[in-house]
């Protein structure tokens, strides 16, 4: 079961020129490139590790780049994404986000349901790698 989340999820994984290209469209539109790396893809897991800091100056998407591959090096069994954050509205907005990087082997998750009062079900979900230590959930 393959994690899906971010703008190109449902699309074959990404080439480092498709990378560049879309670092290239998010600099000339003025957004901050943002490298963030976990073992963790919960989808309620929205702050992730940040490799770095994000990067409000870049005007060279080969910059980015060079920190995606740096990223993916380090944290090989871990997921990468790159956010783009937009600044024109006051604050940092993401305005693209994608992964870049996923582990070769992704259990998936469970659905635990619970039936509670007035015949409500409440649902979790819970990924089959948080049952390893944290660092260790992807093959170390």
């Amino acid at each position: 079961m393959r994690i899906t989340q971010g703008t190109f999820s449902y699309l074959p994984d990404l080439t480092d020129e498709e990378i560049e290209n879309q670092l290239s469209y998010g600099i000339a539109q003025g957004w901050a490139p943002s490298i963030e790396f976990t073992d963790d893809p919960h989808p309620r897991n929205v702050y992730w590790e940040m490799w770095g800091m994000p990067m409000f100056d870049i005007v060279d998407a080969a910059a980015a780049l060079h920190e995606v591959r740096r990223c993916r090096e380090a944290f090989p069994n871990h997921y990468v994404r790159v956010s783009l954050y937009d600044p024109t509205l006051g604050r940092q907005t993401t305005a693209l986000q994608f992964l870049v990087n996923r582990p070769d082997d992704e259990p998936g998750f469970s659905l635990d349901r619970l039936e509670t009062a007035d015949r409500r079900i409440n649902y979790t979900l819970r990924p089959y790698a948080a049952r390893k230590p944290h660092g260790s959930r992807y093959g170390g």
